[in-house]
C-alpha cells in the first residue's frame, strides 16, 4: 500500500499538466536551476524521486520519450491511476494474483479495440499540409495558441531531413535559441546555425572547403620539456622568427590545398589568426564537440588531430558559409543547398530562456511524432476519444468475464477514463457532465467524440483533425502497464546498507584513528 500511495503522489503531480489547457510546473532541480514546463519527461528526470517503486514509473517514462518523444505524462497519470484502482480492489479482499491477472487480461483487450480504432494512415510523411494538421495537435498539447507558428517550422524542417525510404533521424533537426524577438520571428535554415561570431575579419565565402581540426589552432608544444639557452638578442630575434615561419608554413600549405574555411576544436592563437587572415581563410573556433560532429556532418569533413593539410577525402565542402545578423546576434550559417537533407536548423526566438527552451521541448516533441508516423503512420481519435471508447468496451467485456478477474478488469476501464476526466477539469468544465456526454455520444457509435478543450462540451475529434498517433498510444499504455505490474507484485522493499563502523580514509591523515 505504501508502493501504491508513492505512486499515486507521483501521479498527482504530473497529471494537472496533462492536455492543451495543463498547468505549467516552475522545477528547481539539484543544480538550483529553474524550469518552467508541462512536460512530465522533464519534470520525472530534473525531481530526484527517491522511492524505488515510484522510481520504476520514472524508467518507464524515459523509456517512452526515448522511444516516440510524446506521450510521457499519459505514462505518468495511467500508471498512478492503475495503482490507485488496485489499492481500492485490495482493501475490497481481492488477492494480488487476481488484479494482475484482471488487468493483463484488460490490457490485451484494449489493444485489441485501439487497433479497430485506426481512422487514418499517413502513407506519405512529406505532405506538408497533412504533416501540419497532424502536428498541431501535438503541439498544441505543449503550447496551446503557437500550434499554428510551431507545425510549419517543424513540418518544412522534417520534411528536409527526411532520407530515402522516409527515414527520420532526429538528431538531424537542431534548434538555435535566440533571445529577443517574438515566435513569429523564426526561421528554418538548411543546415547548421553557429550561436557566435567568426575570429577574423572573413565573414562570408561562397563554395567553401572546409578543415575540421579537433585541436587548437596554434604552435604544437614539444612532447618533452626542455630548456632553451639564448645568449644574445639576435639569438632571440631567430628563435621567434623560426616559430612564426612554422605557423605561417602551416597555415600556408592548409591555403594552398585549396581551403578557405578553418574550424578549430580549440583556440586559435593570435599568430596564428594572424596568418589565417594574411591567406583570407575564415577562422570559426568551436567549444563543443557535439557542435563539431555536427559541422562534420554537415560538411561531409573528418576532424583533423594535427594542423596539417587534409586530404580530399577529409576535407568538407559547403555551399555557403557567412555571418548572419538574428536580432541583435551575430551567428555563422552553414547553408547546403543541394543535399539538404543533411541537418536542418530551427531559429527560435522569443523573450525569455524559460520561454524558448519549452518552446524547444515542444519542437522535439513534434519532431518525434514525424519520426513516428516513419515507422507506422496509423492515426487514433485524439481528445479523450480513443481513451473513452477503450473504456466503454472493456467495462462491457468484463460483464462477459467469469470470476474475480472481472473486478479487475473494470478497474481497468475506469482507469482510462482518468485522461478525457483531466482534459475537462484542466479546461475548466465538469468532469461528472463530460463524462456522461461522451458515453452516451459513444453509446450511439460515434466512437471519435473528445472532450473540446478550447469550448464547452464534446467535439468530434476525426472530423476536427485531432489525432494521436497509434503506435505512442500503445507504446505508452504498455508501458504503463508493465511498471503498475512490476511494482503490484513487489511485496517488501529490501535495501542494502554499508555495516557500521569508520570508514577507510576517513582519519585526519588518512588512516583509521589518530594512533595508528
Amino acid at each position: 500500500m505504501r508502493n501504491i500511495e508513492a505512486c499515486t503522489q507521483l501521479s498527482k503531480k504530473t497529471k494537472t499538466s496533462l492536455g492543451p489547457n495543463g498547468m505549467n510546473k516552475l522545477v528547481i532541480n539539484h543544480l538550483e536551476k529553474v524550469l518552467v514546463t508541462s512536460d512530465a519527461a522533464v519534470m520525472c528526470t530534473e525531481l530526484e524521486v527517491i522511492h524505488p517503486a515510484a522510481k520504476i514509473i520514472v524508467m518507464a517514462v524515459k523509456q517512452q520519450e526515448n522511444a516516440c518523444g510524446d506521450g510521457t505524462n499519459f505514462v505518468v497519470t495511467f500508471c498512478g491511476e492503475l495503482m490507485g484502482k488496485a489499492g481500492e480492489l485490495i482493501r475490497t479482499g481481492l488477492h494480488i494474483s487476481e488484479i494482475i491477472a484482471g488487468y493483463e487480461t484488460a490490457y490485451a483487450k484494449s489493444q485489441e479495440i485501439m487497433r479497430n480504432l485506426v481512422v487514418k494512415t499517413v502513407d506519405n510523411p512529406s505532405d506538408r499540409k497533412s504533416l501540419i494538421n497532424i502536428l498541431k495537435p501535438v503541439l498544441g498539447a505543449k503550447q496551446f495558441g503557437h500550434e499554428d507558428l510551431l507545425a510549419p517550422l517543424v513540418a518544412d524542417a522534417s520534411i528536409s531531413v527526411l532520407g530515402k525510404g522516409k527515414v527520420m533521424k532526429v538528431a538531424n533537426v537542431r534548434v538555435a535559441k535566440l533571445i529577443g524577438a517574438t515566435l513569429h520571428d523564426s526561421t528554418v535554415v538548411q543546415g547548421v546555425v553557429i550561436t557566435r561570431n567568426t575570429m577574423g575579419s572573413v565573414k562570408r565565402v561562397a563554395n567553401a572547403k572546409i578543415a575540421v581540426y579537433a585541436q587548437a589552432v596554434e604552435a604544437s608544444s614539444t612532447e618533452a620539456k626542455g630548456n632553451v639557452l639564448i645568449k644574445s638578442a639576435s639569438e632571440l630575434m631567430n628563435y621567434n622568427k623560426s616559430e612564426e615561419a612554422m605557423i605561417e608554413t602551416r597555415i600556408r600549405n592548409i591555403a594552398d590545398a585549396g581551403i578557405n574555411v578553418i574550424v578549430s576544436g580549440g583556440k586559435i592563437s593570435e599568430m596564428a589568426l594572424h596568418f589565417i587572415e594574411k591567406y583570407n581563410i575564415m577562422a570559426i573556433k568551436i567549444m563543443s564537440k557535439f557542435e563539431l560532429r555536427r559541422i562534420c556532418r554537415v560538411t561531409g569533413a573528418c576532424a583533423q588531430v594535427k594542423l596539417q593539410p587534409p586530404t580530399v577525402e577529409d576535407m568538407g565542402s559547403c555551399d555557403l558559409v557567412e555571418v548572419r545578423e538574428f536580432g541583435s546576434r551575430h551567428c555563422i550559417v552553414m547553408q547546403q543547398t543541394e543535399d539538404a537533407s543533411r541537418l536542418t536548423t530551427i531559429v527560435l526566438r522569443g523573450s525569455t530562456s524559460n520561454i524558448l527552451d519549452d518552446f524547444e521541448r515542444a519542437i522535439d516533441d513534434g519532431v518525434n511524432t514525424v519520426k513516428t508516423i516513419c515507422g507506422d503512420g496509423r492515426m487514433v481519435p485524439g481528445a479523450g476519444a480513443t481513451e473513452i471508447e477503450v473504456a466503454r468496451q472493456v467495462r462491457a467485456f468484463a460483464n462477459t468475464c467469469p470470476g474475480l478477474e472481472q473486478y479487475a478488469i473494470k478497474k481497468f476501464g475506469e482507469a482510462l477514463e482518468v485522461v478525457p476526466k483531466i482534459l475537462a477539469e484542466n479546461s475548466g468544465q465538469l468532469a461528472t457532465e463530460i463524462l456522461s456526454q461522451l458515453y452516451a455520444a459513444h453509446a450511439k457509435g460515434r466512437a471519435g467524440v473528445g472532450v473540446n478543450v478550447s469550448g464547452k462540451g464534446v467535439v468530434d475529434a476525426t472530423s476536427e483533425g485531432i489525432l494521436d498517433t497509434f503506435k505512442t498510444k500503445s507504446m505508452a499504455l504498455e508501458l504503463a502497464m508493465e511498471a503498475a505490474l512490476t511494482i503490484l507484485r513487489v511485496d517488501q522493499i529490501i535495501m542494502a546498507k554499508r555495516a557500521g563502523g569508520p570508514k577507510p580514509g576517513g582519519g585526519p591523515g588518512g588512516h583509521w584513528d589518530d594512533t595508528d
